[in-house]
């Protein structure tokens, strides 16, 4: 591949981070899918979804000592049942393996998916140049109404009798986390709104004037944090020990200031989640029908909350925290012994989950730095409780952060 080809083609892009670390990110390939392939997709993130829902209508309702089993931080505990909008996530992402039964479900990002603008605009970009049809076709404007959408409903739950002033907010250094929402705003077209960097949001916990506000002093009725995530958020203090989040949290409890993703998005979040689907399961527990059996069957691995039923098989297995990203904490076991894990330990304070290990499929890639093999992960996007745009990454055994964003299209008529 020419680098200098490559180069040029992502330059025409503004703002897009297709370097990350210095190293390249997006490749200038694009992987060919079957519309077999792309309907297998599709089908896998609605009826997945159509579990979490209502697992998570179960989990809103269970006692503390279980939320705490399922790997839900203390701190959350207050917050947890509170319902915001008529659906539980705006925007989650599965990430899914695709087998050759079909695709199976390695997690669900519930509150804070990235993988956004690549899937939702480069993707449909790439197909262009390399003349194949882009199976993510106006999923943007569907997200950006769906943006809209959740906004209006944000603003009937706080009882609004005016247009509702929403900021974006992210951490400004953080070049994707930055650009992720400058894109979801500029989708979302919502009038008056604004990016925020996170610093600069300004709370009053006490008084009649509680609320959030901007440094101009105008009140903030929704907050949009899409890139930040909620256990983070809880535990974040000011520099004098004055804790933001927990406040923050309050004020949207109190109806001070709206959220999204909502905290309804936060309680599918955990790992954890996987491991209850699968015990219920096993257990033919009446709560799922035989249809939703035989979903759980097709798409979800074995999982459980210890590694006993693993080390009495010998069947090698994934550990992996209830709480964590880019394959930060995982490591793949055997026998109760570690084969292979990411040096990142930052979530080894989480409860661990327990998941049949899979080989992630192999494709040969195009690097500027030439052909490289690489093992694929698919990130498919539910919003507003529809399957939506979907898309490859391409790395390591264990994906990470360091993973390359591959492209991909189908040949002949996208669906």
């Amino acid at each position: 591949m020419d680098r200098v080809l490559r180069n040029k083609f992502y330059s025409k892009i503004p703002n897009f981070w297709d370097r990350l670390y210095g190293m390249e990110y997006a490749l200038f390939d694009c992987l060919e899918l079957t519309s077999d392939e792309l309907d297998q997709i599709k089908r896998a993130t609605t009826d997945t979804y159509r579990i979490y829902k209502k697992i998570s209508h179960l989990i809103r309702g269970a006692s503390n000592e279980t939320l705490l089993d399922l790997g839900f931080p203390e701190k959350a505990l207050s917050f947890l049942r509170n319902v915001h909008l008529p659906y539980e996530t705006v925007i989650g992402r599965f990430d899914f393996v695709m087998l050759q039964d079909g695709p199976k479900i390695i997690e669900f990002n519930s509150d804070t998916p990235t993988f956004i603008r690549e899937l939702f605009e480069v993707n449909g970009l790439v197909c262009e140049h390399f003349g194949i049809q882009n199976p993510n076709s106006g999923e943007d404007v569907v997200l950006g109404k769906a943006i809209r959408n959740s906004v209006f409903h944000c603003a009937n739950d706080l009882e609004l009798q005016r247009h509702p002033y929403v900021i974006f907010t992210a951490h400004e250094d953080d070049i994707e986390d930055r650009e992720t929402m400058m894109y979801l705003m500029d989708l979302a077209k919502i009038k008056g709104a604004h990016f925020i960097p996170l610093q600069e949001i300004q709370l009053i916990t006490e008084g009649e004037n509680k609320g959030v506000y901007d440094l101009e002093g105008n009140k903030v009725d929704i907050v949009y944090r899409h890139t930040y995530p909620m256990e983070a958020l809880l535990e974040d203090v000011s520099d004098n020990h004055f804790p933001i989040g927990i406040e923050f949290m309050k004020l949207v409890e109190e109806k001070k200031v709206g959220m999204l993703n909502p905290v309804s998005a936060f309680l599918m979040q955990s790992k954890a989640i996987m491991a209850l689907i699968w015990g219920m399961y096993e257990q033919r527990h009446s709560f799922f029908t035989q249809e939703e059996q035989k979903i759980i069957h097709q798409y979800f691995l074995p999982t459980y909350l210890d590694e006993d039923p693993f080390v009495t098989t010998g069947e090698k297995y994934v550990s992996k925290p209830a709480f964590g990203r880019e394959g930060n904490t995982v490591e793949v076991k055997q026998n109760g012994k570690t084969l292979y894990t990411e040096q990142e330990k930052s979530y080894d304070h989480y409860v661990k989950v327990f998941q049949k290990y899979i080989e992630l499929p192999v494709t040969t890639i195009k690097t500027e730095h030439g052909e490289k093999e690489a093992h694929l992960l698919i990130g498919s996007f539910i919003v507003n409780e529809k399957a939506s745009a979907f898309g490859f990454r391409a790395g390591a055994k264990i994906t990470d952060n360091l993973s390359y964003f591959l492209p991909c299209g189908v040949r002949g008529e996208a669906k």
